[in-house]
Order: C-alpha cells, then structure tokens, then sequence
C-alpha cells in the first residue's frame, strides 16, 4: 500500500503515488484510538474495510475524557498532561491501529486532538500553546511518516483569535517537519463551517473539509462543496461530518428530545448531493459508533445501538455502493452542471443535483424524492446514450434504452417519495462500460 496521498494537478480530487484517482469514502470512528481494545479496533477496521471505506477518521487526543481517562491498556497520552511529553505506552497501541489500517488499505485521517485541547474553555483550560504544539507535531510526524496517513486539523472547533492561529499553523508546521511533508493536511471545522473560512490562507491546508452538521433535514451539503468549488486557488473539497445515522435531528437546538433522528436517506441525500456539487469524497457517520457506544458507558447525545450492532445499520452499507457508484466510471471527470437539467425541483429536499464528466462521456442526476425532472440531451454530445436507473438503497443498476442525445427528455424515476432517491445515468452507448453492480 502506498502511504502518500496528492492533490491533482487540476487541484480537483486526491490520487495516490502511482497517480490513480482515490476516492475518499471516511468514518468518523473519533474514540477508536481511546476507547477500543485491539482486538475491538481489528474487528471495526475488517467491518469498514469489507464496506469499502478508505480513510478512517480517528482523534489521538479524544474527546471523551481523553486527557484524564486511559485506554484499555491503563495508558493516558501524554505525560503531566503536556503535549511535549508523549507516553510511548500510549502511542504503541495507536501504532497498532494504524498498522492494522494499513493491512486492510485503510488511511487513517488522524487528528493529533481534539479542539477543545488547544482552544480551551472555563471548564477545560486549553494544554496548547506555540512551542508545544510545533513538537508534538514533530513527534507524530516523524512516528507516522512512513504509514497511510491523512493529517486532519481542527477538530471540531474553529480558529477565533491570531494566538489560536498561531497554535494550529505550529503543529502543522511540526507534522511537515517530522514527516517531511510526505502527507496531506486538512481542518475539521465546527459546524456548520468550513476550512476554507477558517484558514484559507494557510500554506499547509491541501485540501478543504467542511462540515454540514446535524441541524435538520434536507440540509443541502451541497452548497457548501459548491461554495468550495468555486475558490481560487482551486483545491479538492469534502464533508467530514455531515447529519450521522441516528443522531437526534437538531439536537444542540432540541436538547433531549430525541425521537426524530436520521436515518439512511438522510445519510445517502448528503453524499450523492455534496459529491455531484463537486466534493472529491464524503465522509459517513453514525451516533453510535463515533463514540464506540456500549451499554456499560454514558452515551453522548442520546446513543442507544452498541457500536457492534451499529455497524450494519444500513446507512453504513450504502456508503459502499456510494462508492461503487463513483469508482465505477472515472468520477475524477465530474464537473457539477446546472445546465443538464433544465426542469426539475431546485429547493428543498427533493432538489435534482447533476454533474457531467468535462469530455461528455457520462452524467450522473440524482433525484433525492424520486420527483421528475427533464434533461437537455444535446449537451452529451454524443451519438447514442445509454440510460440507466441506479437504485442508492441496494447497489442495483437498470439499464433503460439507449436513444439519440439530441432534444430534451423527460425522466419520471421508477419510485417517489422520501427514501425513494434514485440516480440517473447517462453515457456513450458505445463504450459498453460494464453495469455499477454492488458484487455482494
């Protein structure tokens, strides 16, 4: 496996060392460095490896009583709570991690900690300053820059004053030290936010991540990816942390009524909208596992599934055929186009997203409530399409006709409804690309 990520030249997606377009499909497993044993950690990294996931998303400074509560081995992370005192106890478990990541042809999108680590509050003084946070830095750098890794910033938590700047441009300055910029950086913001309105000017920022949250549904991620998309200088975007399977809908906002959470539409509506508004990947969550629930724990914003049992819920399974979907045919080419569809819902929930690979050679609609829509064929360009129906909830293609491109045609999806989201494929009818089947 290699272990070095790119940007592309045209700062649009990720590929790997051999120049192979990657496509980021992320879990947000926060507590897995803190809260899992070793032979939990092997079991969660096979089940999202079998799902196709490849970029798991892990805190070395947790969250959860982080500082102060051990991991299953007895060992805290550093030493007199200090950053520039790692304990080697500690890291030799998140060695174990990642090697085991790696095995499976997982990166680790490793956040050094979590943000209330360094930004601090009344309750939890910040451990942070300047010169600590640039060796940490260059501690984790030199551990891991020979391993698939993926340097995730931030965490959680915005920059709010030049001191708080000074900290997060420090340690990034200490990873490119130590691993001598061998991996890629990025910033998990609060959300609903993105990095690129929190460090845009950063030279270490290689790629955008933003956060769309978990304030309601049909919050249309894509504005944000659409938003990115347009910046210069041009670099690859995602969601890190969109609406989590099972999390309570709103719920910073209707604290502890919790019986309207999200389930697996809401979960697929948020990464066909954000990826066909141009984001490289998209990142999965769930209540339940970020925080690697069970029974014998306090749960954390109305958890209630213990993670093993979280893990097959079927939000988590449909992240594959996201993938599938995408790997399928050259998803690098996509462009988002607001001109294909020229009829169709253009607010809400049932909002048509659609983009268009930049040589014409396919398209991709998604109608999130299987609602109608009318698409201007002459702009394929080519001599015959071929229409296929593609159903997000099973990873099952239906192939339709092929037709000439030239006019505009109507598209009714083969059912409607919440839940009932639907993806329409077009492409050359001379390719004969093979089907976007899911093979299990």
């Amino acid at each position: 496996m290699t272990t070095s990520l790119h940007v592309s030249a045209n700062g649009r997606y990720l590929q790997d060392a051999a120049g192979r377009p990657f496509f980021y499909l992320g879990d947000t497993a926060w507590e897995l460095f803190h809260r899992l044993d070793r032979e939990e950690a092997s079991h969660y990294l096979q089940d999202r490896s079998r799902k196709g996931y490849s970029v798991i998303q892990a805190v070395v400074l947790a969250e959860i009583d982080g500082l102060t509560v051990p991991n299953p081995y007895g060992q805290l992370p550093l030493d007199n709570m200090d950053p520039a005192q790692p304990n080697e106890g500690y890291f030799q478990h998140v060695d174990f991690i990642v090697d085991e990541a790696a095995k499976m042809g997982l990166y680790i999108g490793m956040l050094p900690t979590w943000g209330s680590h360094w930004q601090g509050s009344q309750e939890q003084p910040a451990i942070f300053d300047v010169a600590n946070a640039q060796q940490y830095g260059e501690f984790l750098g030199e551990r891991y820059k020979d391993k698939p890794i993926i340097w995730i910033l931030g965490g959680d938590r915005n920059i709010r004053s030049d001191k708080e700047r000074r900290i997060m441009d420090a340690l990034a300055a200490g990873l490119a030290i130590g691993d001598q910029g061998r991996h890629l950086i990025s910033y998990h913001p609060m959300g609903p936010g993105r990095s690129s309105e929190n460090c845009a000017e950063a030279s270490w920022l290689d790629f955008h991540m933003f956060q769309s949250s978990h304030g309601a549904h049909d919050h249309d991620n894509g504005l944000f990816a659409a938003a990115d998309y347009q910046l210069e200088p041009v670099k690859p975007t995602l969601d890190g942390e969109p609406r989590y399977e099972t999390i309570p809908v709103g719920f910073y906002v209707k604290q502890n009524d919790w019986r309207d959470r999200f389930d697996d539409f809401d979960v697929r509506q948020a990464a066909y909208w954000s990826l066909l508004a141009g984001a490289c990947g998209h990142t999965y969550g769930n209540n339940n596992v970020w925080q690697m629930w069970t029974s014998e724990r306090t749960p954390r914003i109305g958890a209630n599934t213990p993670w093993q049992e979280a893990l097959q819920h079927p939000g988590a399974w449909q992240m594959k055929y996201v993938k599938r979907l995408f790997t399928a045919r050259p998803f690098h080419k996509l462009v988002p186009d607001e001109q294909l569809v020229v009829s169709g819902p253009t607010t809400g929930g049932a909002k048509i997203r659609a983009a268009v690979a930049h040589d014409n050679s396919f398209a991709l609609v998604y109608s999130p409530y299987g609602e109608s829509f009318t698409v201007n064929k002459s702009l394929m360009q080519q001599e015959r399409l071929r229409e296929i129906w593609y159903d997000p909830r099973y990873g099952v293609s239906y192939p339709r006709m092929a037709s000439p491109t030239k006019g505009f045609q109507t598209y009714t999806p083969p059912t409607s409804g919440r839940g009932r989201d639907w993806i329409l494929i077009l492409e050359d009818a001379a390719a004969e690309l093979p089907l976007p089947e899911c093979s299990e």
